[in-house]
């Protein structure tokens, strides 16, 4: 590693697991502090353990309360001196379609996958202007460009934290601060594995042929592995994207080029038009 992030110090939320996990990781790899935050300790803790002594601070907290996000933010300064990155990761996705989302489970989802990232900017970019600038990363998701069967809270949560990112970084270019947003496809998380179970059942195969048929239509034919969606927030985070700001970066493997009804057509080994 080229240590991309030296001096910067970080915070992620989610980052007791899955994508949060890895990018603290790559974080401490390229020479930043983190600060990681989740609603679980235990996961926090496991992660700052497999890390270098001093390198990373845990912070157990809930995103959607916003004296706790402020309190995030706080102990971030505190620990780096300053916050350079901010990394909004945390998220649920419960499905339902709207007659059957229960009102509270849909603003559950609002609060913590779109008002938690706006109250964490809102603590963070004061000290960012302060210091000269910083970097924000909201963490959205393919749904957020398309949209998934019976997930509208989740799909309205992603598809507005593109809205509310690129409002920052129209607000705050002036300050140097930079805000972008990355919309990962599947990625190979233990979340995602455990979503494709009821898939493998069904289909009378394992985890790996459940995924096979997920992303058989995506032009690179996978899930992602954490790390490709990680070099991507770290490339985000560093100077090297210092006039980069207002972007969504799709990490699909190619998902959003596709057309389902040339997709439909092809996958019954015909062409457009009924040439074969």
């Amino acid at each position: 590693m080229d240590g991309r992030l030296k001096g910067k110090t970080a915070l992620i939320t989610g980052g007791g697991t899955g994508l949060g996990a890895d990018f603290a990781k790559r974080f401490v790899e390229e020479g930043a502090k983190v600060v990681i935050t989740g609603r679980r300790k235990e996961p926090l803790e496991k992660v700052s353990e497999g890390l270098p002594k001093g390198s990373v601070l845990v912070f157990q907290g809930d995103v959607s309360e916003y004296e706790q996000a402020q309190a995030m933010v706080n102990a971030t300064i505190e620990f780096g001196g300053r916050i350079d990155v901010l990394v909004n990761n945390a998220g649920i996705d419960p499905s339902g379609s709207i007659v059957e989302l229960d009102i509270k489970q849909w603003q559950k989802v609002i609060d913590i996958n779109l008002t938690g990232p706006f109250m964490l900017m809102k603590a963070a970019i004061p000290d960012m202007i302060k210091n000269g600038g910083g970097s924000i990363i909201n963490v959205a998701s393919l749904a957020a460009l398309r949209c998934i069967p019976a997930m509208p809270a989740y799909i309205a949560s992603k598809s507005g934290l593109i809205g509310l990112t690129q409002s920052a970084a129209l607000d705050y270019g002036y300050a140097n601060i930079r805000a972008n947003i990355v919309c990962p496809g599947p990625i190979r998380t233990e979340m995602l594995e455990n979503s494709m179970a009821p898939l493998a059942e069904a289909l009378n195969t394992d985890i790996t042929g459940a995924l096979n048929t997920l992303t058989r239509f995506i032009p690179l034919k996978r899930p992602a592995n954490p790390d490709e969606v990680s070099g991507a927030v770290v490339f985000l985070a560093s100077d090297d994207s210092s006039f980069m700001t207002g972007t969504v970066i799709a990490l699909d493997g190619g998902a959003c080029i596709v057309d389902p009804c040339g997709v439909a057509v092809s996958s019954a080994g015909m062409n457009w038009g009924g040439g074969k």
